[in-house]
């Protein structure tokens, strides 16, 4: 909305504040400030509130606003008064406002940081969370008016009121004075407050997608008398679904005497459906998507599946059009999946939902499957058919211009029928979130991605997500750092989801190979090395084996206590008549079953040639559908949402590592593991009296069986470090100078007004590094060769001389460098062949430094993309890094087991802890290096790159020989705010 000629141009419109929020029910709501106009409004909006309410807000019998009143609710100035309104169908259902005060409680401006707040929610709108998510909004428009504190006053009957200040998480004080409770409210954000605020954030976008998956009734809008359409397609798969609910045929072409279509009541509008509907399919062209949406908004539908295409994935007018969809459904508190999608599909017995262009609903099991193609979803429905895995739920998002994959994350958290999460994704509308949830999913049930579009360099057509200008290789990092599991194709999803959501996690690389053929044994021996995994030697029951000596053998490996998995090969068998036996799959999966249910809960898979229904017959001996207990408490979340979930010490079925290992499969020390913390009643996972035996994941090739293996071996060890948080250790405090630090930063932006910011000197960077504990061994110009003799008298002897051009820095292969200079006449002599070979003094720009200690050439950065958030990277100077792109990251801010992890996970690692014989070097020196780094950026988003090159590390300690720093405004954070959902 625009601002009207009576409000100051000084304090316009701040459409900023507009935002769409999920409430606690699932729906949505618009939040936005009031302007003149809403005069109307605020009068039919207070007339439904009750009197009871009002007594609440005015302690007094109000039943009627004055004119006077209007006017004062109705004309804000954006800065000492503002008022917000959150509005369905754009009516009012509750308002806030401030008034800024002084010490005396008198109306009052800037610099005054107090303000009175007073809310008013519709009595019928009450208990959805109105009020806490409005108090979240006028608190961040109060923090950027610079208002600090806000104080109410409470009547002691309005419990709900006291409750909504009181479960805000923001530090409070409270009093009785004249009759009423007063409340003062300090406004700056705290790990509580952000705590709630995201657990607030998680229950309702979760509630928002249980609506869309759980319908009572579905109305398929756009269902034709002729067969084949779009829309008789889905009403005919929801009705051989046998969805428990009430379904309707909906269509405007309809002849008024037609009652039925297939079976259900047949109607032309919503209007004439007896009861609300839950659930609107629709499925019409996308010019007549507006009238559809307006006619479900209008008689009260909770959710949409819109199927239509001609949206984003057309162009500029085409996005323009989703854009106007969403809003419009979200004005009417309605969420969309689509457009362009293929539909949803939830398999619980209680629903049996199939509202989809699938013709074949899966069979019920524990996986939950989430893409952004239709045409990926349906290779992965058939390919997940077609080896007889189950689904707990499906959906396709289309354009995803609503519903996203974050979405998927907070409903598959706390889904009891969800063991496992899969998501085939080709893009992240906003991946710090994306990064927070699946780490919080992550450390309770195993979350496996494909990421589609990767080195396209754009963007899928209809999907708008921010610019991250991080390479495919960072992206990959850091969604291993969340506990992600990321695979490249969806083969390999299917074949890791399968293992997890049916077998226990490995309690580490340790693998046990039996089967009837020598040379698949050995193949499969091969490809576990290849994986990093150790495998013990092959153990080959001859083609003669049968299905009872394969039953035997699997059994001696499960209750060995040498191996942590088992992986069972099998060709067909020879029969007494020497000819190869392919039918009698069923005989050896029956075997196989009965192995692992007499067996302790290891990791089982099978890798089978030619042995014809074996796969078949192991998925319908032990299914994926199978129930296990599993409860997430609140504790358990809180736990999830800080990544310090408990893990369990012994297996409790899917996702649960059985113990702790110690091997990184590479020859590197492993970083600190945590000790695995002692089971409590309050575990994520409910306690069973003994593990139960899941289906047995069967694979036509050995590497794919091994791959999915190795995926949940590095996943277990994931969990078990993350069952006890990494954190930064308590000495830096001591050393950093945080307030000095902002005050350099303030300083030099001041005298940079470019929005694009500026880069720092050497001494600059010095200077501001040095705040933070790290120091920069200082350089000296030598423009001459007179400077460079002074430079070294200086800094005493030996030196380094190097040049410091652009095209040359750090290029000791170009001999730009020259080292080890132990006296002034061999300065002098290097100076001179410098210049001879490379250019003018002028062109090279050369330098003096003292030596260092020798050691091992690293290289320390940091940077904040827009997207993605701050990264701290590490790698071998040269061509390590920049050759081979052999470098990792971690998401700041990162923890003494991130920095640990950080320097181990690099391939050329073994350098740093003597390979060869060479002297390990100093990596305690190195840890402490990045935790400093990554403690600058974090407290001081302004530093938007650290570049620390090279970063010597000698066996005793380091030095940083050169430093690069570039200080910019921050970027925009979306993810420190209120709620709110993304605008495309």
């Amino acid at each position: 909305m625009e601002p009207t000629p009576e409000q100051s141009p000084h304090h316009a419109y701040p459409d900023h504040w507009e935002a769409d929020v999920v409430l606690r029910d699932g729906g949505t709501a618009r939040i936005r400030p009031i302007t003149t106009d809403d005069a109307e409004r605020l009068v039919s909006f207070y007339e439904q509130v009750s009197d009871e309410s009002k007594y609440y807000r005015f302690f007094a019998p109000y039943p009627r606003l004055s004119d006077r009143d209007v006017h004062r609710f109705t004309h804000h100035d954006y800065v000492d008064r503002v008022g917000l309104a959150v509005t369905i169908g754009g009516e009012f259902i509750g308002t806030v406002r401030y008034d800024r005060i002084d010490d005396t409680g008198r109306p009052a401006s800037a610099p005054a940081d107090e303000a009175e707040v007073a809310f008013l929610v519709q009595d019928a709108h009450q208990g959805r969370g109105v009020a806490s998510a409005l108090l979240e909004h006028i608190a961040a428009v109060a923090r950027e008016r610079g208002i600090r504190r806000f104080a109410a006053e409470v009547l002691p009957a309005n419990n709900k009121m006291i409750k909504v200040f009181r479960d805000g998480g923001y530090t409070q004080r409270r009093s009785f004075e004249d009759g009423s409770v007063h409340l003062t409210l300090d406004l700056e954000p705290t790990e509580k407050s952000l705590a709630v605020q995201r657990g607030r954030e998680q229950r309702a976008e979760a509630r928002s997608v249980q609506r869309l998956l759980a319908p009572g009734s579905v109305a398929v809008i756009g269902a034709g008398r002729n067969h084949g359409g779009v829309g008789r397609t889905v009403l005919r798969n929801l009705l051989a679904a046998g969805f428990t609910g009430r379904a309707y045929a909906v269509n405007r072409a309809f002849d008024e005497g037609l009652a039925t279509l297939d079976g259900v009541p047949a109607h032309r509008s919503l209007g004439e459906i007896d009861e609300q509907v839950d659930l609107a399919v629709i499925a019409v062209p996308a010019h007549r998507v507006p009238e559809a949406v307006a006619d479900c908004g209008e008689h009260g539908v909770q959710g949409l599946v819109v199927l239509s295409a001609g949206y984003a994935e057309r162009g500029a007018d085409g996005r323009e059009l989703q854009r106007e969809l969403v809003r419009q459904a979200r004005s009417y508190g309605m969420r969309i999946i689509g457009p362009n999608a293929f539909g949803i599909i939830n398999t619980a017995e209680s629903v049996r939902l199939n509202a989809s262009l699938a013709p074949e609903s899966p069979a019920r099991g524990r996986i939950g499957l989430f893409t952004q193609s239709g045409a990926i979803g349906i290779a992965l429905l058939s390919g997940l058919h077609r080896r007889g895995a189950g689904l707990s739920s499906f959906i396709s998002a289309g354009n995803r211009a609503d519903v996203s994959g974050n979405d998927f994350l907070q409903y598959s958290f706390e889904d009891p029928d969800t063991d496992v999460a899969l998501l085939y994704l080709e893009s992240l509308g906003n991946p710090r979130k994306f990064t927070r949830l699946a780490r919080r999913t992550a450390a309770v049930k195993p979350v496996v991605v494909v990421k589609g579009a990767r080195h396209s360099g754009s963007t899928p057509p209809g999907h708008a997500v921010p610019v991250s200008r991080i390479p495919d290789a960072t992206v990959s990092a850091l969604m291993r750092q969340a506990g992600v599991i990321r695979v490249d194709t969806v083969t390999e999803m299917v074949d890791a989801g399968l293992l997890l959501a049916g077998q226990p996690l490995p309690a580490g690389p340790r693998v046990a190979i039996l089967g009837n053929s020598e040379s698949l044994g050995l193949l499969t021996y091969d490809a576990c090395l290849a994986e990093g995994l150790r495998p013990r030697p092959p153990i080959d029951l001859t083609t003669a084996a049968s299905p009872q000596d394969f039953r035997d053998a699997l059994a001696e490996a499960l209750a060995d206590g040498t191996c942590d998995a088992v992986i069972v090969t099998a060709i067909p068998w020879v029969g007494e008549n020497g000819e190869a036996e392919t039918g009698d799959g069923q005989v050896l999966a029956e075997a196989l079953t009965k192995a692992v249910a007499g067996g302790s809960a290891k990791p089982v898979a099978v890798v089978h040639v030619e042995i014809g229904g074996l796969a078949e017959a192991l998925a319908a001996a032990s299914s994926t559908a199978a129930p296990r207990p599993r409860t997430v408490t609140s504790a358990a979340r809180m736990r999830a949402a800080t990544t310090a979930t408990t893990a369990r010490a012994t297996i409790t079925g899917t996702g649960t590592p059985a113990a702790q290992a110690t091997t990184t499969g590479t020859g590197t020390p492993a970083a600190p593991e945590a000790t695995t913390a002692p089971a409590t009643p309050d575990a994520t996972t409910a306690p069973e009296a003994a593990p139960r035996p899941g289906r047995i994941p069967a694979y036509p090739a050995a590497e794919r069986a091994v791959r999915a293996l190795a995926e949940a071996v590095k996943y277990a060890q994931w969990r078990r470090q993350a069952a006890v948080p990494g954190k930064v250790p308590e000495f830096l405090d001591d050393t950093i100078d945080e307030a000095g630090a902002a005050a350099l930063i303030e300083a030099q932006l001041s005298t940079a007004p470019d929005p694009r910011g500026r880069p720092l000197t050497h001494d600059e960077a010095r200077e501001l590094l040095g705040r933070y504990g790290v120091d920069v061994r200082p350089t000296l110009p030598a423009p001459d060769p007179e400077a460079a003799v002074a430079a070294a008298a200086r800094l005493g002897y030996p030196v380094a001389l190097k040049t410091t051009a652009p095209h040359l820095r750090h290029r000791a292969d170009l001999g730009g460098v020259r080292l080890d200079l132990a006296d002034e006449e061999a300065l002098r002599r290097a100076y001179g062949d410098l210049t001879d070979l490379l250019g003018k003094p002028a062109e090279l720009l050369p330098v003096v430094q003292a030596m260092a200690p020798r050691g091992v050439d690293t290289v320390v950065r940091a940077s904040i993309d827009a997207a993605a958030g701050a990264v701290l990277s590490f790698g071998l100077a040269g061509a390590p890094s920049e050759l081979l792109g052999d470098t990792a990251h971690r998401l700041v801010p990162a923890t003494d087991r991130d920095a640990a992890e950080l320097i181990r996970s690099i391939r050329a690692a073994p350098v740093l802890f003597g390979w060869r014989g060479s002297a390990p070097v100093d990596t305690a020196a190195l840890e402490e290096l990045l935790l400093r780094l990554s403690r600058l950026v974090d407290d001081h988003p302004e530093v938007v790159s650290v570049a620390l090159e090279p970063v010597v590390v000698a066996p005793q300690g380091l030095t940083v020989l050169g430093a690069s720093v570039r200080l910019a405004p921050p970027p925009a954070r979306n993810d420190l705010g209120p709620r709110r959902l993304p605008n495309y």
